[in-house]
């Protein structure tokens, strides 16, 4: 949930902000990338706390190798995403490849709400609403990109 909160708190900040006269957040889109680059650093630095760490990691599909390892990269890939996210020549380019990861990522949290997995001590998302997130998100970063 934490996810959705900050995207959606993040938008409407930056988008106050652009109503009250910065221009660099004069319209929607630019609130909107800098609200997933928010997200973006928010989920990104959860990858590398030691908590949450140990949950990403089990929520890893057991099929594929090295879950540690794709935590690892999942998380920096993340974290330079939000970086593209915010300047504006890189800006699409990084919302479509933060989509594209999005989708990418996803049977980790369908393994993880079909095995009952916990993140932070709390069940995760169960796959309906966590399947409507994800659609939501991916959705918010198509729209950051064009």
């Amino acid at each position: 949930m934490a996810p959705f909160i900050t995207l959606v708190g993040g938008w409407l900040l930056l988008r106050a902000a652009g109503l009250l006269g910065i221009d660099a957040l004069d319209s929607w889109q630019p609130a909107l990338r800098g609200a997933l680059a928010m997200m973006f650093v928010l989920t990104g630095l959860a990858h590398f706390g030691s908590t949450r760490r140990q949950d990403l990691i089990a929520m890893v599909p057991p099929r594929l190798p090295r879950p540690d390892l794709l935590v690892t990269i999942t998380g920096l890939l993340e974290l330079i995403g939000a970086v593209g996210l915010v300047i504006p020549a890189t800006a699409p380019a990084a919302a479509i490849c933060l989509a594209l990861l999005m989708v990418a990522m996803f049977p980790a949290n369908v393994y993880a709400a079909r095995a009952g997995l916990t993140l932070a001590g709390r069940p995760v998302t169960p796959l309906l609403p966590r399947t409507l997130l994800q659609v939501l998100f991916i959705g918010a970063a198509i729209a950051a990109a064009v």
